[in-house]
C-alpha cells in the first residue's frame, strides 16, 4: 500500500529533523573563536607572551562557567612579530572572514594601522595600547585609559609632595607623539599652575643610547623624570638614565609593569620607580565588593596557568572578559554593529580594573578614578603610594 503524499512529506520531514539533530548538536557545541592578534615575537614579545597566557587563564574560567551559551570559548592567537605590516596583514585576512571582534593588536602604531580599514563597518578592534585617539562611537576600543588621566593622576601626586620640576623623554612615534600631547595637555591645567616643565627630550626607537638627552636633562635640576617606553626601548632609557648619575624619582609606562620587565632591567632601576597604574595595585583600597571579586577571579585563574597578575594581563583581561559577558548576552552570532553599540552604551561594568563607563569615557571606559600611583619595591612590584586620583597615602 502506497503512503499518501502527506504522509511521505512528514516522514521525510522527521527523517532531516532527526539526521540534522547530530548535526546541530554537534554545531552547537563547537569552540566560539575570539581572534587575538598579538606580539608572541619580535621586540615587544614579552607583552604578547603575557597576553596569551592571561587569555588561556581566561578561557578555562570561561569554560568553566559555561562557555559562551554552551559553546567552550577559544582564542586564536595569531603572532603579528611585533611588526606593523604583520599586524595589517593579518587584520585584513580576519576582516575577509567576517568576524565580529579582533583582541589587539599590542601596539599603537599598529592598531593606528588598522583603524581607517575597520572604521565604516568593523569589526570591533579591541586595541591592547593605550596611545591612540578613537573616535566616539566608533569601531575601535583601546584596553586601557588614555595618558592624560595617567598624567593628571601622576602630576597631582608629585605636585602635592612638593616635587613640581619635571623633565621627560619620549620616543618620536606615535605613541610618543601621544604622550607629549598628553603631558603639555596636564602641564596647562590650572591646578598645575606651579608646575614646570623643565626639559623636553625625545628619542628613536631604535636608539641604543640616550647619553646626549639625560645629559641635557641632568643640566636642567628636574625633581621628577618621566622616562616613557615600553619593552627594550624602555631599558634604554633607564640605562641612560642610570649611565648619567640621574637616581630621580622615575615614573616610565605602565606597559614595563610586569615581571619580565623587571628581570630584564632591575640593575637599571632608580632608587624610586612609579608607574600610574590600576586597581589591583590598590590592595585594600580597590573600592567596591564587585570589583574585589573580579581581582579574586583574575587572580585566581592565573594561578591555574602558574601565574600573576601584571599590568599586561591586567589589561587584556578585562576587554576579553566584556567580550565574553557581551556574547552571552547578545548572543555568538552578534554582528560587529551591534556588538559596538552595546560596547558603547555600557555603563558600570565592574572589572580588574574597576567600574567602567564608555557613555562618559567613550572607547575606553576608564578615567582618573580607575588610575592610582605605585611604586616598586624589589619585593614587590606595585605598593600603591596614592589614593585613586592621585592624593598621596600617609607616609607614601
Amino acid at each position: 500500500m502506497s503512503m499518501h503524499p502527506a504522509g511521505r512529506w512528514a516522514a521525510a520531514l522527521v527523517a532531516a529533523t532527526l539526521l540534522a539533530a547530530p548535526a546541530a548538536a554537534v554545531r552547537a557545541a563547537d569552540p566560539y573563536e575570539i581572534n587575538a592578534i598579538l606580539p608572541l615575537t619580535g621586540n615587544i614579545a614579552f607583552v604578547g607572551q603575557t597576553e596569551q597566557q592571561a587569555l588561556k587563564a581566561l578561557e578555562g574560567y570561561v569554560n568553566q562557567t559555561g562557555g559562551i551559551r554552551g559553546r567552550p570559548l577559544s582564542f586564536v592567537v595569531a603572532d603579528d612579530q611585533s611588526d606593523v605590516k604583520t599586524s595589517l596583514q593579518l587584520a585584513q585576512g580576519l576582516i575577509a572572514k567576517n568576524v565580529p571582534v579582533i583582541l589587539g593588536p599590542s601596539s599603537p602604531q599598529a592598531c593606528a594601522a588598522i583603524a581607517p580599514i575597520i572604521a565604516q563597518s568593523g569589526p570591533v578592534l579591541y586595541c591592547q595600547a593605550n596611545a591612540g585617539q578613537a573616535t566616539p562611537g566608533g569601531y575601535e576600543f583601546f584596553a586601557a585609559f588614555p595618558y592624560e588621566p595617567q598624567f593628571a593622576v601622576t602630576f597631582r601626586y608629585f605636585r602635592a609632595r612638593g616635587l613640581r620640576r619635571i623633565a621627560y623623554i619620549v620616543s618620536t612615534d606615535a605613541g610618543g607623539q601621544d604622550v607629549e600631547r598628553a603631558i603639555a595637555t596636564t602641564s596647562a591645567l590650572p591646578e598645575n599652575k606651579d608646575v614646570q616643565i623643565v626639559a623636553r627630550e625625545h628619542f628613536s626607537p631604535g636608539d641604543i643610547t640616550v647619553a646626549a638627552q639625560m645629559a641635557r636633562i641632568k643640566a636642567a635640576t628636574p625633581d621628577v623624570l618621566v622616562a616613557w617606553s615600553t619593552g627594550g626601548s624602555g631599558g634604554t632609557l633607564l640605562r641612560g638614565a642610570r649611565d648619567a648619575g640621574l637616581d630621580l624619582p622615575t615614573v616610565t609606562s605602565t606597559g614595563n609593569l610586569s615581571a619580565n620587565f623587571f628581570k630584564q632591567y632591575q640593575s637599571l632601576f632608580p632608587t624610586n620607580l612609579y608607574f600610574a597604574a590600576v586597581a589591583y595595585y590598590a590592595g585594600d583600597a580597590v573600592g567596591t565588593p564587585a570589583s574585589k571579586a573580579a581581582v579574586a577571579s583574575l587572580t585566581s585563574a592565573l594561578a591555574t596557568v602558574g601565574a600573576k597578575p601584571d599590568m599586561i594581563s591586567i589589561s587584556i583581561w578585562d576587554p576579553a572578559l566584556l567580550l565574553v559577558d557581551a556574547l552571552r548576552k547578545l548572543g555568538p552570532d552578534v554582528p560587529a554593529e551591534k556588538l559596538r553599540e552595546y560596547l558603547a552604551g555600557l555603563r558600570g561594568w565592574v572589572g580588574a580594573n574597576g567600574a567602567y563607563d564608555f557613555r562618559a569615557i567613550p572607547q575606553r571606559g576608564l578615567g582618573e578614578n580607575n588610575v592610582v600611583m605605585v611604586r616598586y619595591t624589589g619585593t614587590n612590584p606595585g605598593v600603591a603610594v596614592s589614593a585613586f586620583g592621585g592624593a598621596p597615602l600617609p607616609g607614601k
